[in-house]
């Protein structure tokens, strides 16, 4: 099964699936750890694993394979429901989650229109991915790679994501990469939710059927 197939018609115009919901909450996950480096400089070292993980897999076989049991995405699950769950409320402590979701979003959209730079970004992707068979998924190098990848190809589009949080964590290009890092990760579960079917009308139109769709943890 390649995840990266075309979304057919059928699929951009059904209600949402559980898969939709699953990739969707892994862009959650995501941006909630953008979030926790720039506000404390760190974040769960399973999660960062996951992300890095998942974005290094260019050609998984399942979402199963991608993401693994559903309890390695119980953070974003409860952002997501947070968000969109039968008590829906705004996230009034850290708003710039919602913020960095929709902003995910529109980039994976942009990016999907841009074949070249995507080639560009696959490749890159690749080395790093073979870097991180000698090494770790979350070796230093291979952050390194994969962070200056994103300011290659990412930061470069007319809309640039801008991380809010304390300068003294921001500063710092340890923390700066690996929020990088995430918000790539981020961007590679956008790609599957839209290559799912996941599309702008189940967010504005269907949030509480996209929470109902996620399996229960």
């Amino acid at each position: 099964m390649n995840l990266l197939g075309a979304v057919t018609a059928n699929m951009f115009f059904s209600k949402p699936t559980t898969e939709q919901a699953v990739a969707l909450a892994a862009v959650f996950q995501a941006c909630e750890l953008v979030a926790d480096l720039a506000h404390t400089g760190d974040a769960p070292v399973a999660a960062l694993e996951l992300g890095m993980s998942s974005l290094l897999n260019q050609q998984p076989d399942s979402i199963d394979q991608l993401y693994g049991p559903l309890a390695n995405l119980k953070l974003g699950i409860v952002s997501m429901n947070a968000l969109f769950g039968e008590n829906g409320r705004a996230m009034e402590q850290r708003p710039e989650v919602v913020r960095y979701v929709v902003s995910i979003l529109f980039l994976a959209r942009k990016l999907s229109k841009d074949k070249d730079r995507l080639n560009h970004i696959a490749e890159g992707i690749e080395q790093a991915a073979r870097q991180a068979q000698h090494f770790s998924t979350t070796h230093d190098n291979v952050y390194s790679n994969i962070a200056a990848l994103y300011e290659q190809w990412v930061s470069t589009l007319s809309v640039r994501i801008q991380v809010a949080g304390s300068a003294a964590y921001l500063r710092q290009p340890a923390i700066a990469r690996r929020i990088r890092c995430q918000l790539f990760a981020a961007i590679r579960s956008a790609f599957l939710w839209q290559q799912l079917g996941g599309a702008q009308f189940h967010i504005v139109l269907r949030r509480k059927a996209l929470a109902r769709a996620l399996p229960q943890l």
